[in-house]
C-alpha cells in the first residue's frame, strides 16, 4: 500500500507541475502576441516619436477576417475597402534608406496629423497578408525590377525602397543626367530596382522648367516608342508600365513624322483638335503592341493611372485636399478625365490580352484606381515644402492632390503586387 500512495502522489505533483509550466507558456505566448501587434517600433529597434497611432484608432478583431466558404484564389484583390490598423506603417519618415522625394516626405515637412498611416487596404473575399520585405528579397534574388513612367511611377518605387530598406539599403548605382531614372542594387541579394522616367512611353519633346511650368507645346509622336525604356525591356524580370496624367498638357500630335492634331491647342492655329483621348489610345496601342509581341520572358504588369483628389480647383489655380481618413465609396466620383484615362486603359489592354492568348498569362493589369480613389487623405496637400506655416499660418500654399505622402496609403499597392507574385 505505501508503493501504491507513493506512485499517486508523484502522479499529483508531475500533473501540478505540468499546469504550471501550461500557465507560464501560454502566458509567454498573450505578452508576445500583444507586444507584436500593438508595439510600434521603428527599423532600428527604438521607438519612433514623430508618428504615433492617433488615440481613437480601434480595431475589432474579427474585421480582417472572410467567410470560410470563399475560394481565396479567386479573390479580386482590388476590390475591398480601408480598414484600421494599429501596426502602422513598416518604416518611418525617419528611417528610409534611399533619398525620398522631399515633396512626398510629409511628417517631416510638419503634417501634423498622422492618424492615415493606420490604415491597411482589405479586399472584399479574402485576407492581405502585410508586405514581407525579407520574404521579397529572397523571391527576387538575381532579378531585376524596372518602374517605367511618370511621377506617380517614381512614388511608387520609393515606397518600395523605403519597404525594402528596413532589410538591407540599396546602393545607388546610376542616374541619368537629369537624376529622374536611376537605379538601385541590393548587394547581398543581387536584385536591382530601376526607375526609368518616360512619362509619355512614346517619344517626346517636352519644354517645362524644374517647377512643371511649360513654355511650349509639348511635341508628341504617338507613333515611336520611346527607347529610354524600350531598350532596357527585353532583360527585366519584371516591370511595371503606367502612364496617363501627361496626355493632360498641351500638345501636338505626329505619326508618320507629321502633324496630325493637337490638344489644347490655340484656335488660330490650322491643327485639329483631336484631343487628350486619340493620343493616348494611339500611344497605347503601340505600347501594348510591343509588350505583347517582345521576346521578353519577364512578368510585365500594366498600372492604370491613379485619380488625383483637388477640390475647389486644380494644380495651378489653388486646389486643396484637406480630408484626414478614407471615404467610403458613395462619398467620392472619379473626375470625368481620370474615367477617360482608365476607360482608355482598360480598353487597350482588354484588347491586347485576348490578341495574345495562351501568352497573355505574363501580361497582368494592376487596376489601382478604385482603390486609391477612396484615400483623399493620402496626398501632401500644402506639406510638400517644408513647413510652409511655420512664417505665416493663412499663407497661400501651392498643394500637392496627386502624388502620395511616404509612408502612405502607396504603400499598400506593394501589398497586393506581392500576392499577386506568390499566386502565380
Amino acid at each position: 500500500m505505501k508503493l501504491k500512495w507513493e506512485s499517486i502522489s508523484t502522479l499529483h505533483q508531475n500533473v501540478f507541475l505540468a499546469k504550471v509550466l501550461a500557465a507560464i507558456f501560454i502566458t509567454g505566448l498573450a505578452f508576445r502576441f500583444y507586444a507584436v501587434r500593438f508595439g510600434q517600433v521603428s527599423v532600428n529597434g527604438i521607438s519612433d516619436p514623430q508618428i504615433s497611432p492617433p488615440s481613437s484608432v480601434i480595431i475589432s478583431e474579427n474585421e480582417d477576417l472572410f467567410p470560410i466558404d470563399i475560394e481565396v484564389e479567386k479573390c479580386d484583390l482590388f476590390t475591398g475597402k480601408w480598414i484600421r490598423d494599429p501596426l502602422g506603417p513598416i518604416y518611418t519618415n525617419g528611417s528610409c534608406g534611399v533619398v525620398v522625394d522631399s515633396h512626398q516626405n510629409c511628417i517631416t515637412n510638419g503634417r501634423p496629423d498622422s492618424g492615415f498611416l493606420y490604415w491597411k487596404w482589405k479586399p472584399n473575399d479574402c485576407s492581405l497578408p502585410r508586405f514581407d520585405p525579407l520574404r521579397f528579397l529572397h523571391l527576387m534574388s538575381n532579378k531585376s525590377w524596372a518602374f517605367i513612367g511618370d511621377s506617380i511611377s517614381r512614388n511608387h518605387v520609393e515606397s518600395l525602397l523605403c519597404i525594402l530598406s528596413t532589410v538591407e539599403r540599396p546602393v545607388e548605382v546610376y542616374h541619368d543626367e537629369e537624376y529622374r531614372s536611376k537605379r538601385w542594387v541590393f548587394p547581398s541579394y543581387n536584385m536591382t530596382v530601376s526607375n526609368i522616367w518616360s512619362p509619355f512611353l512614346v517619344q517626346a519633346a517636352i519644354f517645362e522648367d524644374s517647377r512643371g511650368v511649360s513654355s511650349a507645346a509639348v511635341q508628341l509622336h504617338l507613333d515611336r516608342l520611346d527607347n529610354t525604356w524600350t531598350d532596357l525591356f527585353p532583360g527585366v524580370d519584371y516591370a511595371i508600365i503606367s502612364s496617363g496624367e501627361w496626355f493632360l498638357k498641351t500638345a501636338i500630335y505626329h505619326e508618320n513624322a507629321t502633324p496630325v492634331g493637337c490638344h489644347g491647342c490655340p484656335q488660330s492655329s490650322n491643327i485639329t483638335d483631336l484631343g487628350f483621348d486619340y493620343a493616348y489610345n494611339t500611344s497605347l496601342r503601340h505600347v501594348m503592341d510591343f509588350v505583347a509581341s517582345s521576346n521578353t520572358k519577364g512578368t510585365i504588369f500594366f498600372r492604370t493611372s491613379i485619380p488625383d483628389h483637388f477640390e475647389n480647383g486644380e494644380w495651378h489655380n489653388g486646389g486643396t485636399c484637406k480630408k484626414t481618413e478614407p471615404v467610403n465609396e458613395d462619398e467620392v466620383e472619379m473626375k470625368v478625365l481620370n474615367k477617360i484615362l482608365r476607360d482608355v486603359e482598360i480598353s487597350q489592354y482588354q484588347r491586347v490580352v485576348t490578341e495574345m492568348g495562351e501568352e497573355a498569362g505574363r501580361f497582368k493589369l494592376l487596376d489601382f484606381a478604385g482603390m486609391l480613389l477612396t484615400r483623399p487623405d493620402g496626398h501632401p496637400g500644402p506639406y510638400r515644402e517644408f513647413r510652409p506655416f511655420d512664417k505665416d499660418k493663412n499663407a497661400k500654399v501651392q498643394n500637392d492632390c496627386l502624388h502620395w505622402c511616404l509612408p502612405g496609403p502607396i504603400d499598400h499597392l506593394n501589398d497586393v503586387i506581392l500576392e499577386i507574385i506568390l499566386n502565380s
